[in-house]
């Protein structure tokens, strides 16, 4: 417990040293590693690209070009976060990871807020949420 407290304590010290406010709702964070992109994150900690990006608002750009090494972010928000994901491949369909996820493709539409209704602007890397329950961001 006390071991948690004190990695909770440093990364927020990290965060305000750094002059980034983390969101105080945080329910996971990373420190960034050498090699790092946004798309790498999301599947190394099962968190959606889209969940990162959205958490990070101010602290990440949007081609994710301005992550550094030992940085501390944010990967999901308290009851916002979801870490059913799946790491798309090439040739691969929303309706197809939808039902290999075992979940409607409204919901994996609807969780994933960034991918068009055509399913058409996916690409291979990105991560996608694919929690059967609907995820509120809010």
């Amino acid at each position: 417990m006390f071991a948690r407290l004190a990695f909770v304590l440093s990364a927020l010290t990290s965060v305000a040293l750094a002059g980034v406010a983390a969101p105080p709702q945080c329910d996971r964070y990373y420190v960034v590693e050498a090699g790092d992109n946004c798309d790498i994150i999301s599947a190394k900690t099962s968190s959606s690209t889209y969940q990162l990006a959205r958490v990070n608002t101010g602290i990440i750009n949007s081609q994710c070009t301005n992550l550094t090494v030992g940085e501390l972010i944010c990967l999901g928000l308290e009851g916002q976060d979801c870490e059913d994901t799946h790491v798309v491949q090439s040739d691969e369909v929303c309706v197809d990871i939808a039902n290999n996820a075992g979940i409607l493709l409204s919901t994996l539409l609807a969780n994933n807020p960034n991918v068009d209704s055509q399913c058409s602007n996916i690409y291979p890397g990105e991560v996608l949420c694919t929690a059967a329950v609907l995820i509120h961001y809010t």
